[in-house]
């Protein structure tokens, strides 16, 4: 038996809790170029997955695939929420049907301030969380409420893009890198309030290149290496297996 089927194996029965998100056989290119590989996991509700990986593994890809974005293309396979069928829908109806994208560029919507940034996302239904609630979690934004939304820091920038999908009624919150860039006082900053939305049954898939800091932060995590899955099970399995770490996410 080689290594990749003996890390997948172990961990396949790691948990049968019934799925909230699912993911089946899905296979995702850019133009000829064949990049998620016939994947299929599932996520279940309240949890948080870390979807890890070297670069150029897919991780960036299988968030946009989910979300519907349309680049890459999803060509063959089966998207599920909360026993909804996303694979045939658009990106608009994927996010009234409950998924919410943060981007890795965050795409803070320039000439806007924080508050009219979040305003319009809540501009048709679902409206999610209110605007006290998220300057709740959020304090700085509060603080910032009335300043242009691109000229914030990149942590106050990560901040606005999570409360921005926040502002609407969503399911999954899918994180693309959100600690790229950001000093290790506002990664922590911002693991709390991931932690703190997971308390109140936020379901979360974050794709993060601080592998460790993600693992810390999950449940469970799924690795993947050029378009495939090479492991599905439990986060601490992953950070006690050194051998799997060296050979998947170089650490």
């Amino acid at each position: 038996m080689n290594a990749k089927s003996e890390f997948s194996k172990g961990a396949n029965a790691a948990s049968t809790a019934p799925a909230f998100l699912s993911v089946w056989d899905m296979h995702s290119y850019y133009g000829e170029s064949y990049i998620v590989q016939g994947i299929s996991f599932n996520v279940h509700e309240g949890e948080i997955l870390a979807l890890l990986g070297r670069n150029g593994a897919g991780k960036t890809s299988t968030l946009r695939s989910i979300a519907r974005l349309g680049d890459p293309q999803v060509t063959h396979g089966e998207i599920w929420l909360d026993h909804q069928p996303l694979h045939n829908m658009k990106s608009y109806e994927a996010s009234i049907a409950g998924l919410g994208l943060v981007p890795e560029d965050r795409r803070i919507i320039p000439g806007l301030t924080v508050e009219e940034n979040l305003k319009l996302a809540q501009i048709a239904p679902p409206i999610g969380w209110s605007l006290e609630r998220l300057y709740d979690l959020f304090p700085r934004l509060g603080e910032r409420r009335t300043q242009e939304g691109i000229t914030l820091s990149g942590g106050e920038q990560q901040m606005l893009a999570i409360a921005r999908a926040l502002a609407r009624d969503i399911k999954v919150l899918l994180l693309d890198e959100p600690y790229e860039g950001l000093a290790p006082v506002i990664v922590d900053e911002i693991e709390k309030t991931l932690k703190i939305i997971k308390e109140q049954g936020m379901t979360t898939v974050i794709v993060e290149q601080n592998a460790v800091r993600a693992l810390e932060l999950a449940d469970r995590a799924v690795i993947l290496d050029t378009g495939g899955i090479v492991f599905d099970g439990l986060a601490s399995e992953v950070l006690e297996n050194e051998e799997l770490r060296a050979e998947y996410l170089a650490i």
